[in-house]
Formats: structure tokens, C-alpha cells, sequence
């Protein structure tokens, strides 16, 4: 059996183009996201609203778009009235997610100024609570948020230093509505009533509102597609997007299985698009309803419920700090690979989360901000991943794992801008051989190899940490060569590759 991976790509074939809210992130105020970590008013870079500048920096080389908020499980106890207004009558509150005290310094309009801070691209997308409340706390919101002015609620915003509206688009019908863990947790049929009211109601306020419905937060759910179908039944003309949460993490050492997580969530992804366009064809309707994958990580989830249950309702406490080596950079990467490749259906993705909490970026309070190894993947795609995604068929080496069957060595698809450039993302899945690579260009007319990045290490469990923050970068390839159309290149063991072409 040859050894050699090859694929070829031709303009001609292509899955979809790019949404830019593919490279979204998410903001919950879990463990230290929030509070010493894009907010620290003491800290010496903080500006005049508290917002740590090092950290803006980093968000913004990070490249993210829309960013999700304020949870994940801390939505479905959320009062956004506790979260506007001056800061020093804000109430303090038990969060019942995270076993934490939410102190409600960093409200919504803090939100709202950090996106502009970050940039014109950094995007809203705001969560209601469905668990404790229900549809007229969401409109309630809306109007606030959005509104010009002349009612009630838009007037108070004004008052409260807000006079331009929020202009949020972009809202999810709470969250993780199928897990038992959930509080307010419903079944599909309680659920997806709920969220066809909430929807009318907030048409009703702006018929152009955009409009994610929960999915299953896990394919391994006993309730998967059911879910689904279920909740789609009521919301199918009402919704936009319907949501898909997944988490990876090495199991007993099994780092084969490990390195083809995306295995799971490609498969992830196919089945909930076949069951959406099967609840589409049932009801006879031409609308296709698209994915916002708006919970996606590397997560040792294994250590999270000591950590929990641990707490006795500290405020902004260390929680899920997990710090990534180059093997989980490696999976990372190979779960944007995911992505891109099904464009054409996931238009909304957010990678959980942004800071300190299983995230990118790291900060000590009073210290340093500084980059995880799964900060360059991201940034990489963010930066090169817009265009049309290429349909990438890849021939080559295969490998057995236990978790998820068979998977190729090679994992990738390729990316073309606007100008005709292309990027290759690929992943080495082999932890000990070097892959070589062919791929044969048709139709496009690529003379160089512009940049061949790699991430990859020595040492598979290499980190950045406080005390050595630039201990893994990725490094320059050699060997990378365009020759007769074909491009030639040899992906090391277990690694991160962008490849351009110009």
C-alpha cells in the first residue's frame, strides 16, 4: 500500500463558500472568561472601561467574528435586567451552573462595548433564557437591545449611556435544552414549543431577526436526531439555524482515537443534515435550515465535575483551565479542518470559549496574557480560510482506531480567495512517520509555494504556560515544491500544516 496521500483540486468542484461567522468564538461568564480575563479594571493595561488591552490585542490576532453570550449553562439562569445599569447597583447572584457568585459587574453593555472594541467584524450573538424564563423576558430584551427609542425599555438603555442601539441579529433560543444538567431542562415537545412562541414573538418585534433553535449537545445523546426531528416539527419556519455542541478529549491514553475526533464530528454534522432536510421534506418546504456549530473544543470534561462540586460559590474562581499541548493543537486544528469542510451547511461556528476557560488565550490576574498552542490554528484559518471551500477526496494510508473506526492519516481541504490564491489546512495524524503529499492542481493557475506553516513539536506534550508562554510557535516546512501541477510535500508526524499557493 502506497504511503503517499494524495487528493486533487480543480475550481470546478467546490463545497460552498466561507461564512465569516465560521471563526466565531463564545464569551460565558464561567470561572475567570469574564472577570480577569477580557475584564480587569486594575490591571495595568486596562483601559477606561476595564477591558484588559493585551487581551483585546490577542482577540483580535485571533481573528474571531461573532462571539456568543452569556452562556452556555449560565444562560438558563440568566436575568438581563440584573446585567444593565450603573455597575455599583447591579445585584449579586447564585449561579447555579457553575456553583459560583455572579457579581453582574460585566453586563451587556460591557459586552456590547468589547465587540466594538475588538472590531467591525466582531459580531453579537446573544443567548435568551429558555430554562427559568420564557418568551416575555426574551422580547423584553430584544427591545432593549435593539430598539431606537420611545418605549419604556429602549429608553432606558438611553438612559442607562446606550443611545445607539445594540443591533444584535443574531439570537439563540437558549441553550442545551435536551441535557438533564440543564436547569430549566425540557423535553423535545416542551422545548420546541417554547422556542416556536419565543420565535413568533420575536418576528413579531423584527421579521429579519436570525434564529437558532437547540440541537443535541452531543451525538452520543440518548435523544439525538429525535431531538432534533422533534423540535424542528414545531420551529422548522421560524428558525434559522439549528445548534450542535461537541467536545473532545484523550481517553486511557488512546491518543489514535484521539487524533481523529473530527471523524466523530463530521459524522456529527451529516446526520443532523439529513435529519433537517428530512423534517424539510416531510413538511414539503424548499427552506433549508443551516447549522451553527456555536459549541465546539478540545475538553478534558473528565475533571470537570470534581471541579464543580468542589466549589462553594466563589467568585470568578480557576475553573476549566485546561492547558493545550501540541497533540490537542493537532486535534484542534483537524476540527476547523471539519468545518470548512461542510461550508456549505455550518455558516455559524464558535469555538468555546475565548479566554482562560478551555480557550486560546490565557491570562494571569494582575500578569501576563499569552497564547495556547490552539491559539495558531485558529488564527491561520481565520486569516486564510475565506473563499470557496475546494472539494477535497483524499487517496492514501489509513489507520485503525477503537473509538472511531477507520480514519485516513491525512485529514484536509483547501480553501481558494477571491484572488485565486489557495490554502491547504492538513493534519498528520501519524504520531510517528512523515506523510509525504501530492496534490494535483487543475484549472488553476499557481506558480509558488507562498508559505508552508507547520505546528508541530518534539515533544507531542509540549505547552505554552506563564512561565514559558512561547514554548511552542509554528515553525517554517521545507521541501514544499509546485512542480508540473502538482504540488509536493511531506507533512511531519502528528502536525499542523497551512500550505499557500500564489
Amino acid at each position: 500500500m502506497t504511503r503517499t496521500a494524495r487528493f486533487a483540486l480543480d475550481p470546478a468542484f467546490t463545497v460552498g463558500t466561507v461564512d465569516p461567522r465560521l471563526f466565531g468564538s463564545f464569551v460565558e461568564h464561567l470561572g475567570r472568561c469574564v472577570y480577569t480575563g477580557i475584564f480587569e479594571p486594575d490591571h495595568p493595561t486596562a483601559d477606561e472601561a476595564g477591558l484588559r488591552q493585551d487581551v483585546l490585542e490577542l482577540v483580535r490576532e485571533l481573528g474571531v467574528t461573532a462571539i456568543r453570550y452569556p452562556g452556555g449553562n449560565f444562560v438558563s439562569g440568566y436575568k438581563w435586567e440584573d446585567s444593565v445599569g450603573p455597575a455599583e447597583e447591579r445585584p449579586r447572584r447564585l449561579d447555579l451552573a457553575w456553583r459560583t457568585t455572579e457579581s453582574n459587574r460585566f453586563g451587556l453593555s460591557e459586552y456590547i462595548a468589547f465587540l466594538r472594541k475588538v472590531g467591525p467584524q466582531a459580531e453579537p450573538m446573544m443567548a435568551v433564557n429558555l430554562g427559568t424564563r420564557g418568551v416575555a423576558e426574551a422580547i423584553e430584551l430584544q427591545e432593549y437591545a435593539n430598539h431606537l427609542a420611545g418605549t419604556e425599555l429602549s429608553d432606558r438603555r438611553i438612559a442607562h449611556g446606550d443611545k445607539d442601539p445594540f443591533g444584535i441579529r443574531l439570537w439563540c433560543l437558549g441553550n442545551e435544552m435536551d441535557g438533564p444538567w440543564q436547569t430549566g431542562h425540557k423535553t423535545a415537545e416542551e422545548y420546541g414549543r417554547l422556542a416556536a412562541e419565543t420565535a413568533r414573538a420575536m418576528r413579531q418585534i423584527d421579521k429579519d431577526v436570525e434564529l437558532v433553535a437547540c440541537g443535541s449537545s452531543g451525538q452520543g445523546m440518548d435523544t439525538f436526531a429525535e431531538w432534533e426531528a422533534k423540535v424542528l416539527q414545531d420551529t422548522y419556519d421560524l428558525v434559522d439555524y439549528i445548534s450542535l455542541h461537541a467536545y473532545y478529549e484523550e481517553h486511557d491514553g488512546d491518543r489514535d482515537s484521539f487524533l481523529a475526533s473530527a471523524v466523530d464530528m463530521e459524522s456529527f454534522i451529516e446526520n443532523v443534515v439529513a435529519t433537517c432536510d428530512h423534517v424539510g421534506a416531510r413538511l414539503k418546504s424548499k427552506k433549508k435550515i443551516n447549522l451553527s456549530f456555536d459549541e465546539w473544543n478540545v475538553w478534558y470534561m473528565s475533571r470537570t465535575n470534581a471541579e464543580v462540586s468542589a466549589l462553594d460559590w466563589p467568585e470568578a474562581p480557576r475553573l476549566l483551565e485546561d492547558v493545550y499541548s501540541v497533540t490537542d493543537a493537532v486535534v484542534f486544528g483537524s476540527l476547523l479542518i471539519a468545518l470548512l469542510r461542510h461550508a456549505d451547511r455550518v455558516t455559524v461556528a464558535c469555538l468555546a470559549q475565548l479566554v482562560n476557560v478551555i480557550a486560546p488565550i490565557m491570562t494571569e490576574p494582575g500578569g501576563a496574557a499569552w497564547r495556547q498552542t490552539t491559539f495558531f490554528p485558529f488564527a491561520q484559518a481565520a486569516r486564510y480560510g475565506r473563499g470557496e471551500v475546494l472539494d477535497v477526496r483524499v487517496s492514501g494510508p489509513t489507520y485503525d482506531t477503537k473509538r472511531h473506526g477507520t480514519a485516513d492519516l491525512l485529514h484536509a481541504t483547501a480553501v481558494r480567495a477571491e484572488d485565486g490564491t489557495v490554502t491547504l489546512f492538513a493534519v498528520n495524524r501519524s504520531q510517528t512517520e512523515s506523510l509525504p503529499l501530492e496534490v494535483t492542481l487543475h484549472g488553476m493557475e499557481l506558480g509558488e509555494v507562498v508559505e508552508h506553516s507547520v505546528l508541530a513539536d518534539a515533544d507531542p506534550d509540549a505547552r505554552n504556560t506563564l512561565a514559558e508562554p512561547e514554548r511552542v510557535a509554528p515553525h517554517a516546512g521545507t521541501g514544499a515544491r509546485l512542480e508540473d501541477g502538482t504540488l509536493k510535500a511531506t507533512l511531519e508526524p502528528l502536525s499542523w500544516n497551512v500550505i499557500r499557493l500564489g
